[in-house]
């Protein structure tokens, strides 16, 4: 069965009008999609700002898109944004911080997001998700920025249903944070210095060119549990890139190029210069040392779309005629809990072999007095959940509750109920704190999220937040030492 764009649609046999949702629909691609596909498909757009929802349903605007308020680090909202959808579209990155403190590598955070959309996806029965991730260096000293894209291809594919993983580098499209970085400097800067391992290769593909390949792969067998790298006709190096940006804008750009320049100063000089946050501009420019270049086209030789030039595709991108902007997100509902000063913290501890997220919640709670030489900290533990206590007071610092409805073995769950350092009922979800295995069982990430404390906010990161860390740090070697004894034993 083929639409009339010639697509395949053999999976969508049987339903009327599938339905389509987009995680990262508020980023320039996600915008695309939904101009992509809004003609075909019922299109559901997820995001994190609060969305009105007049008489109880959700807001839907003039062109037919519906939106769906979804904050991807809550399982619950997961759930809830994926009841009913045929397929999934999952654009979604966390180099940006989400909270007022954020404690932990962004590649974690990607890993909670994406383990949230996966398990969610499977209970809602969708039958394939479609993840567009970043291409792959043939190297074992990958960046931060490109392991963490691998470990969210094998998330998202964890809990069942069938994944497409589409690999592409840079995507040139107006609304595109690099290519804006690379319009800034191209229309800024005459005379630029390059340091010699940013002179690797990238190879750019236009935006359009992603689209149809993404509507190509939604609900076609083929492409199921499978990987694709995806590229246009011209590979070149990031000296190249800039001079062939400037050239379309009629500008001339002359760069020099230096043997060395310390990558941590490039970044917030780049970050500078462009007006770009550090966070987002930091992991890419790590990603510049390695050569991102296509190695296997073959999804686009059986479309036969070898994708349109670098110049062609930088003339569309800055072409004030582009459709894709009609499409907005909805005005957010105003909620005064997003003025609260909230703390995300996440690390990442080895699970020891034959363990389970459920044995390090509890083994936690009982190795903590330890560290303290039992004399400071107590640990209350029943099958309600755990409290701790400080010598000297009688009220808790912290309570636990164990949820019994959402917890599982591989994820068990505690509420933050209490205690003088909580403060409650400040949020739309709940303060929590949870153990969630992933990667095959090989770590287990340890995650508040949501939490106001009750201090001052400078105290706070001046004592408890780092004490957390610390603590954090401490249980992670131990379960080192710990997965590596039982290695030994095994050898």
């Amino acid at each position: 069965m083929l639409n009339r764009k010639g697509r395949i649609q053999v999976e969508h046999r049987g339903i009327a009008r599938p339905v389509v949702a987009i995680a990262g629909a508020t980023g320039f691609v996600g915008r695309a999609l939904m101009h992509e596909l809004q003609s075909w498909y019922r299109v559901i757009a997820l995001t994190r700002l609060p969305v009105k929802e007049p008489q109880n349903r959700s807001w839907t605007d003039d062109t037919g898109i519906e939106w769906r308020e979804c904050d991807l680090f809550s399982l619950i909202d997961a759930e809830k944004a994926l009841e009913g959808v045929n397929y999934a579209f999952y654009l979604v990155h966390s180099m940006m911080p989400s909270a007022r403190l954020t404690q932990g590598k962004f590649q974690d955070m990607d890993l909670i997001l994406a383990d949230n959309f996966a398990r969610a996806a499977a209970k809602a029965g969708v039958k394939q998700i479609i993840y567009l991730g970043g291409l792959v260096p043939d190297t074992e000293n990958l960046s931060l920025h490109l392991r963490s894209r691998l470990e969210v291809e094998e998330t998202l594919g964890s809990h069942g249903v069938p994944v497409t993983a589409l690999r592409a580098g840079l995507i040139i499209g107006a609304g595109g944070s690099t290519f804006r970085i690379l319009i800034r400097l191209a229309q800024g800067y005459r005379f630029m210095i390059f340091p010699r391992w940013m002179m690797s290769l990238t190879h750019p593909i236009a935006l359009p060119d992603v689209l149809s390949i993404l509507h190509y792969c939604m609900g076609n067998p083929k492409t199921y549990n499978e990987s694709y790298d995806i590229g246009g006709p011209d590979v070149m190096t990031y000296k190249e890139l800039i001079i062939n940006v400037a050239r379309v804008l009629n500008r001339k750009c002359y760069i020099t190029v230096i043997p060395y320049f310390p990558p941590w100063l490039a970044s917030i000089l780049l970050g500078s210069f462009t007006g770009s946050p550090l966070a987002l501009v930091k992991p890419l420019v790590e990603s510049l040392k390695h050569p991102m270049v296509a190695t296997n086209l073959r999804l686009q030789q059986e479309m036969k779309l070898p994708g349109l030039r670098f110049a062609d595709a930088v003339k569309l991108a800055v072409s004030p005629k582009e459709p894709q902007g009609k499409i907005e997100p909805p005005k957010p509902a105003a909620k005064s809990a997003n003025n609260v000063i909230s703390v995300r913290s996440v690390q990442r501890l080895t699970l020891p072999p034959g363990r389970d997220a459920d044995w390090v919640a509890i083994y936690y709670s009982r190795w903590i007095p330890g560290l303290f030489l039992g004399t400071m900290i107590r640990v209350k533990l029943d099958q309600n959940g755990c409290y701790f206590y400080v010598r000297f007071l009688s009220q808790s610092l912290l309570d636990l509750t164990f949820s019994h409805a959402r917890s599982s073995k591989d994820r068990p769950l505690y509420y933050i109920t209490g205690g003088l350092l909580a403060r409650l009922n400040q949020l739309p979800h709940r303060g929590r704190l949870e153990f969630r295995e992933v990667l095959n069982n090989r770590y287990v990430l340890v995650a508040i999220h949501d939490y106001v404390p009750t201090i001052p906010w400078f105290f706070y990161n001046a004592t408890q937040a780092l004490l957390h860390v610390w603590v954090m740090g401490k249980y992670g070697k131990h379960l080192e030492r710990l997965a590596g004894d039982v290695n030994n034993k095994g050898q």
